[in-house]
């Protein structure tokens, strides 16, 4: 029996978590129940990938109940140990508290190669934007720019690069080489556009990070579906499996190109996606003014914009159900955008 199944037996995951989590809620007596719910179950016979909620309800001291979710996310051949600590670094560098937060990080297993985290409650930006909430998408857009700030003003003199590989646009997974190979492969179409476009892109990139030694903590991820609205004021960003220290306007690229590509396909209003993207830049140069919006920060903003697109592109072309009908619109303008 493959051993992550156990993870799925609420006596085995409510003796674990009486071990593991109980010690570090001392307002909490006990366990009574346990939920278990699944986002991601992929299991063979040997390996797995699974993404799982618990909700578990806790016994507090004066016989309450209070419930938690409790999330694991474990793979097989790729240990998560890099999202606890990084998780880990960034709850005691100040995001554990006050209105711009992240998941809580509770423990790793070496067992499962598993991170366990107290999870966020609450709807993503992306739920706002598919509703037409404009005002929650501009409140949003800008608790995100702070909350990106903070990110890249976090001292790093004692962090250690979390996912080094997915520093560079190179080695990010699953690789240029990789992609390069599948589109030659199942689109060759777009081959010769492809190797010209990526060879642009990481030019530009090694351009600058060879030109410095200076690094920022990069969240990797940066997209509407990571921003939680988790109360009135309060936000959480989640996902911290691509952290790595890299160039911080790799976060701003991304967010930007997400941004108006999920706008512009749910609320349809271009004017109002140039603003909220406004918003967004505004918002974060206010708050990192030692950083000053020139011609050289754009042109790495929109490097990072256009890998991201391409990110996209080769995520519709190569997914397991191809939609090649959703890619080409974004083919077409970077095509145009790149004069190819």
């Amino acid at each position: 029996m493959n051993k992550i199944l156990q993870l799925f037996d609420e006596n085995y995951v409510k003796n674990l978590f009486e071990k593991e989590v109980l010690p570090l809620y001392p307002d909490f007596a006990g366990i009574k129940k346990i939920n278990i719910y699944a986002y991601k179950k992929n299991i063979w016979e040997n390996t797995y990938h699974v993404v799982v909620e618990f909700k578990t309800d806790f016994i507090t001291n004066d016989g309450k109940i209070k419930q938690l979710p409790i999330f694991c996310s474990a793979h097989s051949d790729e240990p998560r140990k890099n999202v606890y600590d990084s998780l880990k670094f960034l709850w005691e560098s100040g995001f554990g508290g006050g209105y711009l937060t992240i998941p809580h990080p509770l423990f790793y297993s070496d067992y499962f190669s598993g991170t366990f985290y107290r999870g966020v409650e609450g709807n993503n930006l992306y739920y706002y934007i598919r509703e037409g909430d404009r005002e929650a998408v501009e409140v949003m857009t800008q608790k995100a720019a702070a909350w990106f700030a903070k990110l890249h003003k976090t001292p790093i003199s004692s962090a250690r690069n979390f996912n080094k590989e997915n520093s560079r646009i190179e080695t990010v997974f699953p690789g240029v080489k990789h992609i390069l190979h599948r589109i030659k492969r199942d689109h060759s179409e777009y081959f010769n556009a492809y190797e010209k476009i990526y060879n642009r892109l990481i030019g530009k990139e090694n351009n600058f990070l060879n030109s410095t030694d200076k690094r920022w903590l990069v969240h990797g991820d940066a997209h509407p579906e990571n921003i939680i609205k988790v109360g009135k004021t309060k936000i959480a960003v989640i996902d911290f499996t691509d952290l790595c220290l890299s160039d911080f306007t790799r976060d701003l690229g991304a967010f930007l190109q997400q941004l108006e590509y999920m706008s512009n396909r749910k609320i349809g209003d271009t004017e109002f996606t140039e603003k909220i993207k406004k918003i967004f830049l505004d918002k974060y140069f206010k708050l990192v003014p030692d950083i000053k919006m020139d011609d050289a920060v754009k042109e790495r903003i929109n490097n990072y914009y256009y890998w991201t697109m391409m990110r996209t592109i080769t995520y519709f072309l190569i997914k397991d159900i191809e939609e090649p009908e959703r890619a080409k619109p974004l083919i077409e303008k970077i095509f145009n955008d790149f004069n190819i």
